[in-house]
């Protein structure tokens, strides 16, 4: 439960970035409000909000702490895949098969993914027929979907991703694996981020400077198409109103 308390502020850091920060007049004292907000739930809690108008526009909070990075390594995941695509190693209009097996970073021993643990249970249907790498990336983006995840990672490599965000100013996010590698999770093996990085991943999308600025509107476009979005409600109004319901 800890854990997706953690989430539900992570997705609070990625709306924030977004620069819906017209009408606050005062930021210390949302800072101030944030900061009582987070002393009266338990768990431990980061934020960074910075405008993408005004870049002297910013709060942050425990931004350095590190977190397991749960869903908000998808993104890295996306910016990963177009970054590829655009070297020409492969198209997004590829196809690749749709398989629920997949190699544990600890000793190569085969899993599975457990559908009753997934968000999207849909791409299961399709196993062992093909699919196009974007389509699959808007399933890993939109519904959150770990059995697309898993494959992209597997096509793509977690270490090119950890790369790519390091190239990026992202010094302390880690990718080190897909979803429900269970004996690599044991060890202490889990993917991790900050809100600091996080903050400059998505300035970097906002910016348009993730990859090249067709392919960051591309981005951006599927990241708006997210389904899961009764947590965090679109637009600028009543965004200090959140719920902290977990995610997911």
């Amino acid at each position: 439960m800890m854990q997706r308390k953690l989430y539900s502020f992570f997705l609070l850091i990625v709306f924030l970035i977004a620069g819906c920060d017209e009408s606050v007049e005062s930021l210390e004292q949302v800072k101030s409000e944030i900061e009582d907000r987070f002393s009266r739930v338990e768990g431990d809690f980061a934020l960074v909000f910075k405008s993408l108008n005004d870049t002297t526009r910013q709060i942050q909070i425990n931004e350095r702490e590190m977190f397991h990075a749960a869903s908000t390594m998808k993104t890295p995941v996306m910016i990963e895949i177009f970054r590829q695509a655009d070297e020409g190693r492969f198209s997004l209009s590829d196809s690749l098969l749709v398989k629920n097996e997949f190699q544990s970073i600890v000793d190569s021993s085969r899993f599975s993914m457990d559908i009753t643990e997934d968000s999207e249970g849909g791409l299961y249907e399709l196993i062992g027929e093909e699919r196009t790498i974007l389509a699959l990336t808007k399933d890993m983006i939109t519904r959150s979907s770990n059995l697309a995840t898993n494959i992209l990672i597997e096509k793509v490599g977690a270490q090119n991703v950890t790369q790519t965000m390091r190239n990026y100013g992202a010094d302390s996010i880690l990718v080190l694996r897909g979803v429900e590698d269970i004996k690599a999770y044991e060890r202490g093996l889990s993917n991790r981020t900050t809100a600091r990085d996080l903050r400059i991943i998505f300035q970097k999308l906002g910016n348009r400077e993730a990859v090249n600025p067709d392919a960051s509107e591309q981005m951006i476009e599927i990241l708006k198409q997210q389904q899961f979005n009764d947590m965090i409600p679109a637009g600028c109004r009543n965004t200090w109103r959140l719920r902290t319901r977990p995610a997911g």
